[in-house]
């Protein structure tokens, strides 16, 4: 019993050397709650010399057409061309860029390593945001409580809960 005790106190001191979080991503989309949540991203992996990956999932245009444009009722809306498509991914882009660039930006300026992620055609923002921590190998995930949906008055959005639910890492949620 001794010779276990002895030995997770020799694992407990070997793993206080290394960071807890070495690879961080913020989910941003643009709105005040994930503006304050790439800040919060941006001061802990300064700290902890962690890199940061900064990741804006684009939804596919068909969302977009279908949420702007009224269609009759018992009509479908016709499909967007393949120029309108490609147009709409081309503004998706910069608007992304714009939207991650500050955060991207400061993490430079601090000498923090920082990754952009832009994934198109996102039509699950929550399952885009656990696909890429998976793949990056991400020890921590932080979003924003509340992204650009409508209900303002829900304490948490269905982004972060999503979030919350499935990851495999821990999730830090900012008000």
């Amino acid at each position: 019993m001794e010779t276990k005790t002895m030995k997770r106190t020799s694992e407990h001191a070997a793993s206080d050397s290394t960071p807890l979080f070495k690879n961080i991503l913020v989910a941003v989309d643009g709105s005040e709650s994930s503006k304050r949540a790439a800040h919060v991203a941006l001061g802990l992996a300064e700290k902890l010399k962690a890199e940061l990956i900064v990741l804006h999932a684009i939804s596919p245009p068909t969302s977009y057409y279908r949420s702007n444009f009224p269609v009759p009722v018992g009509m479908a809306p016709p499909p967007p061309s393949q120029k309108e498509i490609d147009t709409y991914y081309a503004y998706a882009r910069r608007v992304a860029l714009g939207i991650v660039g500050d955060t991207v930006s400061e993490a430079k300026k601090v000498g923090t390593n920082v990754k952009t992620e832009l994934p198109e055609g996102a039509s699950s923002v929550v399952e885009t945001i656990i696909n890429h921590a998976a793949k990056e190998d991400v020890d921590l995930i932080i979003v924003g409580t509340r992204g650009l949906g409508g209900f303002k008055k829900m304490l948490i959005g269905s982004v972060s809960s999503g979030v919350i639910s499935h990851a495999n890492c821990p999730v830090l949620v900012v008000r």
